[in-house]
């Protein structure tokens, strides 16, 4: 190499190497989240946005009916949501409850959730294209020793007429590399990253759903006992109704159809209970595949619901655009969709790749270190686009209307969650409204058998007067007994609402996807 090529090569690469990198496209600006007006300051269905009149007042006294087993609220008629300047839930959200096997279950969920490990595999593959996507920064080199023994023809025109043999080992190196003059390698590497990010965000969307799923079977589950307990307790009393009746018939004070009135509504509240089985079962399975156990091996022990909704920190609108996990993922989207348009902004501008060869060649192996068996070549290329019929500019309007689109699903996206808040805090107030309401009529349902009871015996009403206020207290109990246990579904679809206990602050930054991952990470599932 002369001395002119070897001065020239240092500079050439300095140049090149202090152009590469230049961003090409538009800079990220993360757009408002709501087209056409700010974020609110507060929640519509907030108790700090009601009037009064549409909060339930804490001092609302909770009738306690004597004869009912549905469970009762510590503050029957009280708004369980706390006031938006509490601080919001963080890491076990679940634990509000105050229920050791739910906690328990929550735990195993995290751990042997199979629907989990798949959204963390996902991601793990993101990061691992984040990496390849890395690796074209950096110049390709290859080792290709060869060894070759030929033989020439002797009926060719060339030849002498003798065979001639011979032998050729080579022991090459290439290198080539496309330096990254416009960025084009580095906007593919933000692209990628802020992919991750999207599949990071999905994971913990896919991990709240899960949880909540679980929460919400747990407590479906505990009302199906609860409803268990007031037929258990309903059955009870039909039971001494008709051993009443039967004892009244047989002594001649009562007639028959007192006595197959009674056991006729004794036989529907014993084939009620039954029913209740079926609902149960299938809440314990599901629970069983949400924790990652088989259902023919996993039981939940019966216990019938008996807490209350906890008070939930909802905080203000704007904080959750930073909670939601998937309005975190809408926006990493947007981010990505506007990396690739500067991805196909730079088809409008040339590209150079350099390369070079260096290596040993012998038709001898004993000659093949020998300094005379060297050779080498460097080579450079450089090549643009002068005609495509329009191709590169169509490439990057689609890639515009892309990232259009992905605003437009991210504003979708919170708007969506700000529905789904609303909801939650309507149904958190209305139900806590209608348990209030519904343990009245629970109360009265009593009272009214009560006194029906009594003017059977007395002879003054027939025993279908009975019938119908049992089947009336029983409607009711099932009422309450259901509330109470959507008032404990709602309080969880609330925290789902509101991101559970996840923040935008959690989601891995660039740095930190790019890193290698651990030796655990890389493992295989076993």
């Amino acid at each position: 190499m002369n001395l002119h090529l070897r001065a020239a090569i240092p500079s050439a690469l300095a140049v090149l190497l202090l152009t590469a990198g230049c961003h090409v496209g538009p800079k990220y600006q993360r757009p408002p989240a709501l087209a056409q007006a700010p974020t609110p300051a507060t929640y519509k269905e907030s108790p700090a946005a009601l009037p009064p009149a549409a909060v339930p007042s804490s001092k609302t006294q909770s009738p306690k009916p004597e004869a009912s087993s549905a469970p009762q609220p510590a503050a029957a008629g009280e708004w369980k949501v706390a006031n938006p300047q509490d601080a919001m839930l963080h890491g076990k959200w679940w634990e509000i409850y105050s229920d050791s096997e739910l906690n328990a279950l929550e735990d195993k969920l995290n751990i042997d959730n199979q629907t989990i490990k798949q959204y963390f595999e996902n991601f793990m593959q993101a990061r691992a294209i984040v990496g390849e996507v890395h690796s074209q920064l950096f110049p390709t080199v290859t080792l290709g020793p060869s060894f070759t023994r030929s033989q020439a023809s002797a009926n060719t025109g060339s030849s002498s007429g003798a065979k001639t043999q011979s032998n050729l080992t080579s022991l090459p190196f290439n290198a080539s590399w496309e330096p990254d003059l416009w960025g084009r390698i580095h906007g593919q590497i933000h692209e990628a990253q802020m992919n991750a990010q999207v599949s990071a965000a999905d994971l913990e969307g896919e991990r709240l759903t899960e949880q909540a799923s679980l929460a919400v079977y747990f407590f479906e589950l505990r009302g199906q006992d609860a409803l268990a307990a007031v037929y258990e307790q309903t059955i009870a009393d039909d039971q001494k109704a008709y051993d009443l009746t039967r004892a009244q018939y047989e002594t001649g004070v009562g007639d028959e159809s007192a006595v197959v009135a009674a056991q006729n509504t004794l036989q529907n509240a014993q084939a009620a209970a039954t029913n209740l089985g079926v609902a149960r079962a299938q809440y314990e399975h599901a629970i069983a595949v949400l924790v990652g156990s088989d259902p023919s091996s996993f039981s939940i022990p019966v216990r019938a619901l008996n807490a209350a909704p906890p008070a939930i920190p909802i905080g203000v609108p704007s904080q959750l655009l930073e909670r939601r996990p998937d309005i975190a993922a809408s926006e990493r989207t947007m981010a990505s969709a506007n990396a690739a348009i500067g991805v196909a902004d730079t088809a409008f501008y040339p590209t150079v790749t350099l390369s070079a060869a260096a290596g040993l060649e012998s038709s001898t192996l004993k000659h093949l270190f020998d300094w005379p068996s060297r050779l080498w070549s460097v080579g450079g290329g450089f090549s643009e686009t002068l005609y495509e019929g329009g191709l590169q500019r169509a490439t990057a309007q689609q890639y515009t209307a892309i990232y259009n689109a992905d605003v437009a699903a991210y504003r979708q996206t919170v708007l969506a969650a700000f529905e789904q808040v609303e909801d939650a805090l309507a149904a958190e107030r209305i139900l806590a409204q209608q348990i209030a309401q519904q343990q009245l009529a629970e109360q009265t349902a009593q009272h009214l058998v009560d006194l029906e009871t009594a003017r059977y015996e007395t002879g003054v009403d027939p025993y279908l007067n009975v019938v119908t206020t049992q089947t009336t207290l029983l409607a009711d109990r099932q009422t309450l007994a259901t509330l109470h246990t959507q008032a404990m579904t709602a309080s969880v679809q609330l925290i789902e609402a509101l991101g559970g206990g996840w923040d935008s602050s959690q989601l891995p930054t660039p740095e930190q996807i790019s890193q290698k991952p651990t030796a655990a990470e890389l493992a295989p599932q076993k």
